[in-house]
């Protein structure tokens, strides 16, 4: 039997190697390169104009970075198995639910204390122009690091894993409401980002009232007015699950 050890050590080592297999890698760490030179030498307590050799400009815009950042890297930790369809078989191998987060927990801190290092060129500019503190410039690169830790452990537990990599990143200006009769249904659709969920009782309709009422539900909401089109999407066959079959660009009337 492997030992948990060697189990996390393998999820952790393959988690790592696939960052390189796609362009993801390479353009979270020019970006975060980019945006922590910009930062530190151009933006708020400017590197220069403090006069002093140390690096407080660098970390002090560290937790803003992460916050952005970090996300990105903890998304792709379950999304990416998922479609590539290699979650099954990864479930299904000699280890554990626990072994495979820690390991991708390991895989993804590891990345981010690669890009942290990478910025040591930073770090070389206090010491060719002064005398530097470099004991609590390397303690603040070790905090740095553990606070990414901190950041990403936040950010597994709140990934669901079905959030597409690219999409979890954008939102449209477009308002997206969800209708439903269910109260359940209804705490599900509230869960996501920028849907606004309605009651919406079909139950005494005939199909022809649907999507007139429907209008009528969103302009008493103020969510539709006269002149706008609206997306509608519905099933058939009312109060089915899984019926969705229609899709029909309606306008809003002036009534």
């Amino acid at each position: 039997m492997n030992s948990p050890f060697r189990n996390i050590f393998t999820v952790a080592k393959r988690e790592f190697i696939s960052y390189f297999t796609s362009p993801v890698a390479y353009v979270f760490l020019v970006v975060f390169l980019l945006l922590a030179g910009f930062f530190t030498f151009m933006v708020g307590q400017d590197f220069f104009a403090r006069n002093e050799a140390s690096l407080g400009s660098f970390f002090l815009w560290h937790p803003w970075l992460y916050l952005f950042l970090v996300p990105a890297v903890a998304m792709r930790l379950w999304s990416e198995e998922k479609r590539t369809g290699t979650l099954e078989l990864l479930l299904t191998l000699p280890i554990t639910p626990g072994q495979a987060v820690i390991g991708k927990f390991i895989a993804s801190w590891a990345f981010l204390i690669l890009a942290l290092v990478l910025t040591f060129p930073i770090w070389l500019t206090p010491v060719f122009l002064g005398s530097p503190d470099n004991g609590a410039i390397l303690c603040a690169y070790i905090g740095s690091g553990l606070m990414a830790g901190a950041y990403l452990a936040i950010a597994c537990m709140t990934s669901t894993g079905y959030t597409p990599l690219i999409a979890s990143r954008i939102r449209s200006g477009l308002p997206i409401v969800g209708l439903a009769h269910s109260p359940i249904a209804q705490r599900r659709m509230a869960l996501y980002r920028g849907v606004v969920s309605l009651p919406f009782d079909t139950t005494h309709m005939e199909p022809t009232e649907v999507n007139q009422e429907a209008i009528k539900l969103l302009k008493a909401h103020g969510l539709a007015r006269p002149g706008e089109h609206v997306i509608l999407t519905r099933g058939d066959h009312m109060n089915a699950h899984g019926g969705t079959n229609t899709m029909k660009v309606l306008a809003v009337d002036a009534e």
